[in-house]
């Protein structure tokens, strides 16, 4: 059974909630010689479609998977699957973002699965304009600004954010520094790391401030009708 098969537990990569996928486990769309020809003697090794529904969102998740027979076992191995539809996980925005920020993030999300180094080199970016605009980091380098801004930083985020450095093996890769936007190879994990990095910030710039705000102006109301001085 595949990750994205009706029955599985996973989050659902148009919510981004974790369910329980539904909808009927059939065998799927098979894509083997052996099933395409017709011949008993092809090969059945290949790839199989399946579809399931999240039952939050209602929306259709659909991949491929490739398959091997076992003959000993007499079943299908599933060795790698990827997303169709969506083509990728979606990863959720918070209003709160500034647009042109949201637009690299969304951007390198929506690639990921097809080019994971294009997908770091729009995060990379990303994270050097948050750290620019929020953290007022003038330095050259994204090693320096990432340097400047951790004493600012709450210690869960800064552990986090100081790991880019070290998961991208800037070392090995100056240019990831230098001009963090050049497509180039990336270490394992490293683009999906970046994204998890920026929705840190994005909750640490962006969503905390705007809902302390909200709540002082609510207070404000309240200190208001009862005749009070307002907060400043």
């Amino acid at each position: 059974m595949g990750i994205y098969s009706p029955g599985s537990t996973v989050t659902c990569p148009h919510c981004q909630v974790t369910v329980q996928l539904i909808g009927e486990r059939l065998k799927g769309i098979m894509l083997t010689p052996h099933h395409i020809l017709g011949d008993a003697s092809a090969s059945k090794d290949g790839y199989r479609l399946d579809s399931s529904v999240c039952p939050g969102c209602r929306q259709v998740i659909v991949a491929v998977e490739q398959i091997a027979f076992d003959d000993e076992e007499n079943a299908y191995e599933v060795l790698a699957e990827r997303l169709l539809v969506p083509p990728a996980p979606e990863r959720l925005v918070p209003p709160e973002t500034p647009p042109h920020i949201a637009r690299d993030y969304v951007e390198a999300a929506h690639v990921l699965s097809v080019s994971p180094k294009a997908s770091a080199a729009l995060s990379r970016r990303c994270l050097q304009t948050v750290l620019r605009e929020q953290g007022a980091a003038r330095q050259n380098t994204l090693s320096e600004q990432i340097q400047a801004v951790l004493p600012d930083l709450p210690s869960y985020i800064a552990a986090q954010v100081d790991a880019i450095r070290v998961i991208g093996n800037f070392a090995a890769h100056p240019i990831k520094d230098t001009r963090s936007g050049e497509i180039v190879e990336v270490e394992p994990g490293e683009a999906e790391w970046n994204l998890d990095v920026l929705d840190l910030l994005f909750d640490f710039y962006y969503v905390g401030p705007a809902l302390a705000s909200a709540k002082r102006e609510a207070l404000n109301t309240k200190l208001i009708a009862a005749g009070k001085r307002p907060m400043r």
